[in-house]
């Protein structure tokens, strides 16, 4: 096994392991979890900087409005994203989370679809429709939409299609987008504080480990992730990222034994299939694409 696929396992293994992090920290409002994960992303991600001595693009980056608006729209994405997550986790709908996590490779390729003006195969087609149809027969079970799945799902492929056409890099975008959120986060921090609300120092020593590490535990996968995406196939990515949803859905059934009914079965089963004949199709035409193109083409 290559290096860049044992930092891609270890980046989706950290992901899929997140909602036993999130879930020990329950007992702290997800609004003041996610200002602490914005804190201290910025401040771990600035000592990355400082040892890199990698500078040179901050000058360039705040200098050019259309690059402030594009990470101002991730870093707003980001923050729905992680705040979503966190509150979901907590409330006990980890197995609905985890479902934002499989449908979102799906919901990306739609939005290359509508944005980027990209034409899709008859077999993402066809994913892409099984899919629809479980989360279809899931509202229509439980008479509600999935709104926590189809937000994860949404909030993050929107994130990704910015940072696909942003200019900057894995670490230099992370740090100006915790750059933008710092000041609204620590402000709170500060607010709850002054108000004697405040987790930090005040609950147990767990509570504030924990908290203080958020910026680290967000980064580290980010960072693995980035240098595992360079070294292996973007096919062996795809494969690799639903290791994060299936963690987060057994760790769902079977630690905190939220309910899994016959319809969610149903409706999960629908999307895992989608999802299988995306894969695969994806697969097949990677492996056999130079044969399908006439050469000088």
């Amino acid at each position: 096994m290559n290096k860049g696929m044992l930092y891609a396992i270890a980046a989706y293994g950290m992901w899929g392991l997140f909602p036993l992090y999130w879930k020990t920290l329950h007992h702290v409002p997800a609004l003041e979890i996610l200002s602490h994960r914005m804190t201290w992303s910025l401040l771990f991600v600035l000592i990355l900087l400082v040892m890199r001595r990698q500078w040179g693009w901050l000058k360039t980056a705040v200098s050019q409005p259309k690059t402030m608006l594009l990470f101002t729209a991730s870093a707003a994405l980001l923050s729905l994203n992680w705040f979503v997550y966190i509150w979901g986790v907590n409330a006990g709908h980890i197995v609905e989370t985890s479902l934002g996590y499989f449908i979102n490779p799906l919901v990306s390729v739609l939005m290359g679809v509508f944005f980027l003006g990209e034409k899709l195969r008859r077999g993402q087609w066809v994913a892409i429709g099984l899919a629809a149809l479980g989360v279809i027969y899931l509202t229509v079970r439980y008479g509600a939409l999935p709104w926590i799945a189809l937000t994860l799902a949404t909030s993050f492929a929107l994130y990704g299609l910015i940072r696909k056409t942003a200019p900057l890099g894995s670490l230099e975008g992370l740090s100006l987008e915790t750059a933008l959120m710092f000041i609204p986060a620590l402000g709170y921090l500060v607010y709850l504080e002054a108000t004697g609300t405040a987790a930090f120092g005040h609950v147990d020593t767990l509570t504030t480990v924990l908290l203080g590490f958020a910026g680290v535990a967000t980064a580290v996968p980010l960072l693995l992730f980035a240098a595992g995406a360079r070294l292996i196939k973007l096919a062996t990515i795809g494969i690799l990222q639903y290791i994060a949803p299936t963690l987060q859905f057994l760790i769902g059934v079977l630690i905190y034994h939220e309910a899994f009914t016959m319809d969610r079965l149903v409706g999960f089963s629908l999307i895992w299939l989608a999802l299988l004949i995306y894969s695969a199709e994806n697969i097949w035409f990677i492996r056999h694409r130079p044969r399908l193109q006439p050469v000088g083409d």
